[in-house]
């Protein structure tokens, strides 16, 4: 007979299992030392950008990142880590805590894993400049949209100068 303590390791193995498979993208960071007002301000800027901050065992995340063979994030498993998770921007965990660990030093980012791809401290803090997806689509948009308002004005500064033809002729 399977033990209690048992059961619910392998429950919270299972849940972090489920959360890595759907999750865009995860940061792993440190962030002892932190006080309870950081740590309050912190969750609260990563949940209003729908992103879920955990703290869960090194020893479950390992086993879970391990059954789904994303193997090169275990290393970064050592000490109290905090694990940030996105389910739609990717970036969005990356840049929320490369923020605030300019103002609050001890907060550090650890790694990430990109679309089942781990990232090292170095690749995170890149993938940290990427503006959210929004802004991508708002400036794809406007570079679309700019070409067509171009030929619009000049489509009509070359009716107004017919326009204005005919009238003197």
């Amino acid at each position: 007979m399977i033990s209690k303590n048992r059961q619910l390791k392998e429950a919270k193995v299972q849940e972090i299992k489920e959360k890595l498979e759907k999750a865009e993208a995860v940061v792993l960071a440190s962030y002892q030392g932190l006080n309870v007002e950081e740590d309050t301000e912190l969750r609260k800027k990563l949940r209003e950008a729908g992103v879920e901050y955990k703290v869960y065992k090194n020893t479950l995340v390992t086993l879970a990142a391990k059954e789904l063979g994303i193997d090169g994030i275990v290393q970064y498993l050592e000490g109290p880590i905090s694990i940030a998770i996105a389910y739609d921007d990717a970036t969005a965990p990356a840049r929320i805590l490369n923020d605030f660990a300019k103002n609050h030093k001890k907060l550090e980012l650890k790694a990430g894993i990109v679309q089942g791809a781990v990232y090292d401290q170095a690749k995170v803090q890149e993938l940290a400049t990427i503006p959210p997806k929004e802004v991508l689509i708002a400036k794809l948009l406007g570079s679309l949209k700019a070409p067509m308002s171009n030929l619009v004005y000049l489509l009509n500064a070359i009716a107004e100068k017919n326009g204005s033809a005919e009238v003197t002729e």
